[in-house]
C-alpha cells in the first residue's frame, strides 16, 4: 500500500472512530436529559423541584453550546422550559414559556421530525396551555395544527395522542378526546423511559375519568 494511501486510510478510520463515538456521546446525553426529566417532573415538588429544574435547564443549555445545530437539544431544551413553566406559576410561567415557544420553534427549524416531532407536540400544547392576547400567546387554533402535525409524524406515540386528547377535552370535544386517550393507552412502551411512560399512563388515565363524567 502506497504510503499516502495508508494515512488516508488511518485518517477515515479516525474520522469513522470520532463519529461513532459523537453519535453516543449524543445519545447518553440525551438519556440522561430524558431520564433526570422524568425525575424532575414527576418526582420532585415545589423549591426541590425548582432547583432541579434550573439544574436541568443549565445542563440543556450547555449540550445547546456544544451542539448548536442539534435539534434535539433545542425540542428538550423547550420541553424542560414548559414543563418548568407549569411548575412554577405565575408570571415567571409566562416567561419560561415565551422561552419554551423560541427553543422549539427553532428545533423545527433545524429538524421538525426530530424525536418523532416531539417539538410540534410540544408547542402545540404550549399554545393551548398559555393565555391569549392580551396576556400571553395563547391560540387554540394554532394549537390544533401543531398536535395535528405531531400526530401525523408519530402517529402511535403515546405523547402526540395524549396531547391531542388532553387538547379535546379541553375544547369540549369529549369523544374525540375518548378515542385519542384511548389510542394513547395502546402506544408501545419506550424501554429507555419506563418512569415517564409509567406517568404518562397515570395522567391518561386521569384524563380518561374526567372525560368518563362528560359523555355518560
Amino acid at each position: 500500500m502506497k504510503a499516502h494511501t495508508l494515512i488516508l486510510s488511518i485518517a477515515l478510520s479516525f474520522s469513522a472512530l470520532g463519529s461513532a463515538q459523537a453519535l453516543a456521546t449524543d445519545s447518553e446525553q440525551l438519556l440522561h436529559i430524558q431520564k433526570r426529566w422524568a425525575e424532575v417532573n414527576y418526582t420532585l415538588q415545589d423549591d426541590e423541584q425548582e432547583k432541579a429544574f434550573d439544574a436541568l435547564l443549565a445542563e440543556a443549555n450547555a449540550w445547546i453550546e456544544k451542539e448548536p445545530d442539534n435539534a434535539e437539544a433545542y425540542v428538550w431544551r423547550g420541553i424542560i422550559q414548559s414543563t418548568y413553566a407549569g411548575a412554577k406559576g405565575g408570571l415567571g410561567a409566562l416567561g419560561l414559556a415565551k422561552k419554551a415557544r423560541k427553543s422549539l420553534e427553532h428545533a423545527l427549524k433545524l429538524n421538525p421530525e426530530a424525536l418523532d416531532g416531539s417539538a410540534y407536540g410540544s408547542l402545540g400544547t404550549l399554545y393551548y396551555k398559555v393565555p391569549g392576547w392580551p396576556l400571553g400567546f395563547g391560540d387554540d387554533k394554532k394549537a390544533g395544527e401543531l398536535l395535528m402535525k405531531a400526530l401525523a409524524i408519530n402517529p402511535d406515540g403515546i405523547d402526540p395522542n395524549y396531547f391531542y386528547a388532553d387538547y379535546l377535552y379541553e375544547q369540549g370535544d369529549y369523544q374525540g378526546a375518548k378515542i385519542a386517550a384511548e389510542h394513547a393507552l395502546q402506544a408501545p412502551p419506550r424501554p429507555e423511559r419506563p418512569l415517564a411512560d409509567e406517568k404518562r399512563r397515570q395522567e391518561i388515565q386521569a384524563l380518561m375519568e374526567k372525560i368518563a363524567t362528560k359523555v355518560n
